[in-house]
């Protein structure tokens, strides 16, 4: 049976029989962590909170936001409140824009709680170097996720490409920005990213997969002429070994969408489809379960608890701030939504 008790520790007892007269008992403690969840939108409501609600070590207790709330859950529209009146709330999980969210991971940190980012996971690398520095002196943990890493063939992928000689890459990640950012004006303006919102997904899972670091040396971003943010861009990188690497992100595909990489290898080919959950190998796809991102990232953050360890890998940002500081500017049509 199972227990569980208002302090939010859960309590597990399973009863085996060995004979007829013996009975082993096994107890095993396993806390159980509120989580405040910062934001209630679109990503809140289809990703954290249906992935809380399945893993048995969160409980989601509190949720901040202006303008919107979950049934059944106390509600604050600021964090300075939320912190001062929930001070047994350890996690704090951020689920808005990279805008606002120095701030509020700050105010948390400062409270004393574990943070998870959402990605990107802030609006400047210096930020983010900040929160990092700042979790270390109060003896907390920050989680800079990369949901699309937990994508079900990535970690097949970058088993199957660690031994192997690489021989050329190439990322296509086109969709069409009216179907998956409607109305959000944020992210043309700058700081907002851009097409990199989706193409940095790319960069995280191609930085987890290949067996060697790569660096940007040159990139083309195509800007509309009312926009502050790019809607496409074209990438080439090196990893010192003359390797073709490219990348191709374009937010104005119709129709069906295309999330891909494609690896050659001496020893064959690799192509990982809809944004690494579908892997397949010289054309035969591989059977790998079904796994969802976000259940999979409060696993890794449950991971992290236990062991005491942050974990913020910058590679993917790092490449999308160099193709702002390298990349050749192009002026394209004015985006109308």
């Amino acid at each position: 049976m199972r227990i569980r008790s208002i302090c939010v520790v859960r309590m597990w007892i399973s009863i085996y029989c060995a004979t007829g007269a013996e009975r082993l008992w096994h107890v095993t403690l396993t806390e159980n962590y509120a989580v405040a969840l910062v934001g209630i939108g679109k990503i809140a409501r289809d990703q954290h909170i249906p992935s809380i609600d399945r893993n048995d070590r969160f409980t989601l207790a509190a949720t901040v936001s202006r303008n919107a709330s979950i049934d059944g859950v106390e509600n604050f529209t600021a964090i300075e409140d939320m912190l001062a009146a929930r001070p047994e709330i350890p996690v704090i999980s951020l689920a808005i824009p990279p805008g606002p969210r120095f701030n509020i991971a700050m105010s948390a940190l400062k409270a004393d709680r574990h943070v998870i980012l959402e990605k990107p996971p802030g609006a400047t690398l210096s930020e983010v170097d900040t929160l990092v520095t700042t979790a270390q002196e109060r003896g907390k943990l920050l989680f800079a996720t990369w949901h699309s890493r937990f994508a079900a063939g990535v970690e097949p992928a970058r088993q199957w490409l660690a031994a192997r000689q690489i021989k050329r890459v190439h990322v296509t990640w086109h969709e069409d920005v009216r179907r998956w950012h409607p109305g959000q004006e944020w992210i043309w303006r700058t700081g907002g990213f851009g097409v990199f919102d989706p193409g940095i997904n790319a960069l995280s899972i191609l930085t987890e997969i290949l067996p060697m670091t790569v660096h940007l040396t040159a990139a083309e971003l195509e800007f509309p002429s009312n926009c502050q943010t790019p809607i496409a861009a074209r990438l080439n990188f090196a990893d010192g070994a003359d390797t073709p690497i490219t990348a191709d992100f374009d937010w104005r595909q119709t129709g069906p969408q295309s999330w891909e990489i494609d690896v050659e290898t001496a020893e064959g080919k690799l192509k990982l489809t809809d944004g690494g959950a579908n892997i397949a190998i010289e054309g035969e796809s591989l059977s790998i379960p079904e796994q969802s991102e976000y259940d999979a990232i409060y696993t890794r953050f449950a991971e992290l608890l236990a062991r005491n360890e942050s974990d913020v890998d910058l590679a993917p940002f790092k490449h999308v701030a160099d193709a702002f500081m390298i990349g050749r500017r192009i002026e394209t049509d004015a985006f109308v939504e």
